[in-house]
């Protein structure tokens, strides 16, 4: 697991560095393959923006967030990124098992056996 986090307009603080990588290190256990992650976290007057980059394998995963509370942003980010994971994981099961039914279909149609 590998993650780089960006501060743009803001101070670094060690806090909210904290903060970020353990949120987004949880992301890993919905991944199959360890992951790279970018989060670039930025303050422009009273709006503060999260945004990640996920990486894992082919997949790629990404979203933004803005609101008025740096953390509340990273955790509205962060279950953007675990939707779309869940939501990918979900397709690429359906997509899986629907294979399975249609070779079942196909040997019982073969061998004419209902």
């Amino acid at each position: 697991m590998n993650i780089a986090i960006t501060f743009r307009q803001m101070d670094a603080t060690e806090a909210m560095r904290a903060y970020a990588t353990d949120k987004i290190g949880k992301v890993q256990k919905f991944l199959r393959q360890p992951m790279k992650g970018h989060v670039t976290l930025s303050a422009e007057k009273r709006i503060h923006t999260a945004e990640v980059d996920v990486h894992s394998g082919s997949e790629h995963y990404h979203a933004t967030e803005k609101s008025e509370d740096m953390y509340a942003s990273i955790d509205k980010v962060i279950d953007k990124v675990e939707r779309q994971i869940r939501e990918h994981h979900g397709v690429a099961s359906a997509r899986k098992k629907g294979a399975e039914r249609a070779s079942e279909r196909l040997i019982t149609d073969e061998t004419g056996e209902e």
